[in-house]
């Protein structure tokens, strides 16, 4: 149940736009892993991934496409079961031309965000990829929309979502402070931040009241 009242800028439509998404990101997972297309030397990976050092040369649709990429298998799997869960709920609750705005200016910015985190890092040559960018946004406004939500962390213990987003998000910046920055952590916790601020400014919608209410609730 939806017990926020979302302040929704389109006319509702619902067209399951997440399945579409879905169906993207498996085809590109199986064209790159059965072709070995090369350009200029470099695999298509690293045109299609988000390469920091590589937008200032003009490759700013990495910031999009990157969303699409992924290479690990497990990786894909636990990305698009979250895109399905989440994904799918809000694309009812909202319709699916609002979904598909917060799904790629959250996916899209969060790759800002990590590009200029990486750029000022030095660690220009880094390959992002993968929708957990836009993903982790999802939870998050999943958190905010049903805060008293619950899903079973690990399939075995109950949680409620305003918990296990906050956990998420401790957990993320731990991992890019302590430098165990091998997923991208970053790039969640861009994700994270950008949906904040887009239930601040489109949703007028304050998280810290929505999760101070499920804490104080007796």
């Amino acid at each position: 149940m939806i017990n926020i009242r979302l302040n929704k800028k389109f006319k509702y439509v619902y067209f399951n736009s997440v399945m579409y998404i879905i169906a993207a990101n498996l085809l590109v997972y199986v064209f790159l892993h059965l072709t070995n297309i090369k350009i200029q030397g470099s695999p298509l990976l690293y045109y299609l991934g988000l390469v920091p050092g590589w937008i200032s040369k003009g490759y700013v649709w990495q910031y999009v496409t990157y969303m699409f990429v992924h290479v690990d298998f497990f990786h894909i799997l636990f990305n698009m079961y979250m895109l399905f869960m989440f994904g799918s709920m809000i694309e009812r609750a909202l319709g699916s031309k609002e979904f598909l705005l917060f799904y790629f200016v959250t996916g899209v910015l969060a790759g800002v965000l990590g590009s200029l985190f990486y750029n000022l890092t030095g660690y220009t040559n880094v390959l992002v990829y993968g929708a957990s960018g836009a993903v982790y946004a999802l939870m998050f406004l999943s958190s905010v929309m049903v805060p008293n939500g619950r899903v079973m962390l690990f399939f075995i213990f109950p949680i409620r979502l305003g918990v296990l987003i906050l956990l998420f998000l401790v957990m993320e910046i731990l991992r890019v402070v302590l430098g165990s920055d091998g997923v991208s952590s970053i790039v969640h916790v861009g994700g994270m931040l950008i949906a904040w601020l887009y239930c601040l400014l489109r949703f007028r919608i304050s998280p810290l009241k929505v999760w101070k209410n499920l804490f104080t609730r007796t």
